[in-house]
């Protein structure tokens, strides 16, 4: 029979094992961040009924999905992890107690053109408030000012999340007359840093949307309000009182900065944008996009926002929230892209390894057995191969300390220790060589996977 040609579908990213422990390492950071914040880990089915994840069905997200029979049953592959979020509360909402705060990474799924950079299957890494009938104001800047949290822990330092408020763009529209084509408009304008302001001009006074000259340039004008947080927000004063939606917004972006600053989240990592809209007619208040200052072209690599009505397909209850997601298979190829994840994370498997020098393993079994106890990550290298080649698979592998163990060892009831980087070899006890590679150990797992590149 002929071999089968090994390959991975087009759009699955498969890694090699360092840089799988890279990525791994950015997951469990943000695991950890959201945890100090409270908020609890959650795991949805990554398949479910076709009719419960496309409840709201249409547009490009129904062409996208992953749908299949088995037997009489129409399945779908999970789409994002928000759906399955709203089915969830709505299912259990009599045995969760809110504001629901949960976290999920996850793999999706979504059948659009693999290209450089998108994917088909990818991780995502969600955060959301879930609040029943209310949800306050201050959790629209605790949510962005956690992924300034998680950012900095895994070593990024260059982004800026970017806020705006959906009630301003809806009652400036207003203003104008435009609440019907609002919409149309905001998916537009979102579009502003892709396809520059003569273009989206273009798009808004063409055919499907039909604005006036005037219209078009009167929005554009508003949008491209700049300046300092403070610069912005006095601007939008000027507007105060000419609709009560907008006013409104504008009430809680003043105070979602003012908040924003009280969490700990510097100026320079955050800016009041009024380009920022949200295609998505789903966000009704604070919106948010993350960008990295050094590769614009990128776009946002963590985006979000509030929303009125999590779970309006499955439940008559009110259930306002607030939530932002991080494409992390995306944002894990871009950073290896631009040469930010940085080879000196150590990535070994094992923090030891065992290479007996007798026939006899049960020694070094035990050994092992102890540092192990003791939370060293260790391996036995048993197989009856030539010492270069064992200290070979050290090398290959980076594991940082190899651990020699024969007659004359066993006999004083030490073991000899190679620090695998130095080259320094000592003769410990067990105790001593936990202590030792402790040391070391804590000095080798300081790094971050992702490199600083400076301010």
């Amino acid at each position: 029979m002929a071999n089968v040609q090994p390959r991975t579908l087009s759009g699955f990213m498969e890694l090699l094992p360092a840089r799988q422990a890279q990525f791994d390492h950015m997951a469990d950071t943000l695991k950890k961040t959201y945890a100090l914040y409270g908020f609890t880990a959650l795991d949805t089915p990554l398949i479910e009924a076709s009719e419960v994840l496309l409840a709201k069905g249409g547009g490009e997200t129904e062409k996208q999905i992953y749908r299949f029979m088995k037997g009489d049953t129409d399945l779908s592959l999970r789409f994002d992890l928000t759906v399955p979020l709203a089915k969830y509360v709505a299912q259990n909402y009599a045995n969760l107690t809110f504001p629901f705060r949960r976290f999920q990474i996850g793999k999706v799924y979504r059948g659009e053109r693999a290209q450089r950079g998108r994917f088909r299957e990818f991780y995502q890494a969600d955060i959301d408030i879930i609040g029943d009938g209310k949800l306050d104001i201050s959790n629209e800047a605790e949510i962005p000012s956690i992924i300034y949290k998680a950012f900095t822990a895994m070593g990024l330092r260059r982004f800026q999340i970017r806020v705006n408020n959906r009630k301003i763009l809806n009652g400036f529209y207003a203003m104008l007359g435009l609440t019907e084509k609002s919409g149309d408009i905001m998916r537009t304008v979102d579009k502003l840093d892709k396809i520059g302001a003569e273009k989206v001009a273009g798009l808004l006074t063409g055919e499907e949307i039909g604005l006036t000259d005037a219209q078009a340039d009167e929005i554009l004008k508003f949008i491209a309000i700049k300046g300092s947080n403070a610069e912005v927000l006095t601007a939008l004063e000027g507007y105060r009182g000419r609709h009560e939606l907008f006013d409104l917004g504008l009430d809680e972006l003043n105070t979602v900065t003012k908040y924003l600053s009280a969490f700990g989240v510097p100026e320079s990592h955050f800016a009041v944008d009024l380009t920022i809209a949200r295609g998505l007619d789903y966000y009704t208040g604070t919106v948010y996009e993350t960008t990295m200052l050094d590769h614009p072209e990128i776009g946002s690599i963590c985006s979000g926002g509030r929303y009125d009505n999590l779970a309006e397909y499955y439940t008559d209850k009110q259930l306002p929230g607030v939530g932002i997601s991080i494409g992390l298979t995306r944002l894990f190829f871009v950073l290896e892209d631009q040469g930010y994840l940085t080879d000196a994370l150590n990535t070994a498997p094992a923090d030891a390894l065992i290479l007996p020098m007798t026939e006899d393993l049960a020694p070094a079994i035990a050994l092992a057995t102890q540092l192990r106890a003791a939370g060293i990550r260790t391996q036995i290298h048993a197989e009856q191969k030539k010492f270069k080649q064992k200290i070979g698979y050290a090398d290959k592998l980076a594991i940082p300390y190899a651990i020699f163990l024969g007659e004359d060892e066993i006999n004083a009831g030490v073991s000899a220790v190679k620090d695998m980087k130095t080259g320094e070899q000592v003769k410990l006890t067990a105790d001593e060589a936990i202590a030792h590679i402790k040391a070391g150990l804590a000095k080798l797992n300081e790094g971050l996977p992702i490199l600083d590149k400076g301010e």
